[in-house]
């Protein structure tokens, strides 16, 4: 496996996070191996100007995110706004460049795994198309077991490589919350995907440490090619 597609249920799910912490995860544990992020499709500022500003990349703007709309809206109505098109070309050529460079690279999806990339695709389609092994990010609130049922029947209904559910505390979260809103034998009863483990919230999404040690306590072996340390 040279790559993996992180992505999730809807927006700001933490899919951000999820990447963060895996790329911290990489870069403390396996600095002699070359990671590289890529985010194909980006509208406003976001995820591309974080990865920079945390990690030491050898990688250009353009490498990392190769199709960028200064609107913050989906990319096909951004793409409207600015009289331009959703070139998904150059998006494949740059990530097929950067697999060829990278030992393995993290893909971070927008939006959710339905989300509109084009008038007739979907992230789920360039998961499917792209054969891209992909993890799902749950939020952990109220109505998460639907919206994780449902996007994993999308995912079955599209053939995509899906290879565990993270889930992840969007705010501070009790036990007890956690158990009520995302219990993990449920979702995986429903689902017959495995729960790889829970994202405590980090509010410093800056601190490299806490992100790797979030990391490391998943169950990293079902979808990174790597052999895991010793959990904390």
């Amino acid at each position: 496996m040279k790559e993996l597609l992180i992505t999730a249920t809807d927006t700001d799910a933490g899919k951000t996070i999820l990447t963060l912490a895996l790329a911290a995860y990489w870069q403390t544990y396996h600095q002699d191996r070359n990671l590289g992020l890529f985010k194909p499709i980006q509208t406003g500022i976001g995820d591309r100007e974080l990865y920079t500003q945390l990690f030491s990349l050898d990688q250009s703007i353009d490498e990392i995110n190769p199709l960028w709309y200064e609107t913050p809206v989906a990319p096909p109505v951004a793409a409207e706004r600015e009289g331009r098109l959703v070139e998904l070309d150059q998006v494949w050529s740059t990530f097929a460049r950067l697999r060829q460079q990278k030992d393995f690279v993290l893909v971070e999806g927008l939006g959710g795994l339905g989300s509109p990339v084009t008038h007739e695709l979907t992230v789920a389609d360039i998961a499917r198309d792209w054969h891209l092994p992909t993890i799902l990010v749950v939020p952990i609130k109220l109505g998460a077991i639907a919206q994780t049922v449902a996007n994993v029947a999308l995912a079955r209904q599209m053939k995509v490589n899906l290879r565990g559910i993270i889930l992840n505390c969007v705010k501070p979260c009790s036990e007890q919350e956690i158990a009520d809103w995302t219990p993990v034998e449920l979702i995986q009863s429903l689902t017959q995907v495995q729960v790889c483990g829970i994202i405590p919230h980090l509010p410093e999404i800056n601190n490299l440490d806490k992100l790797a040690t979030a990391a490391s306590n998943l169950d990293l072996e079902k979808f990174l090619p790597l052999p895991t340390t010793i959990k904390n």
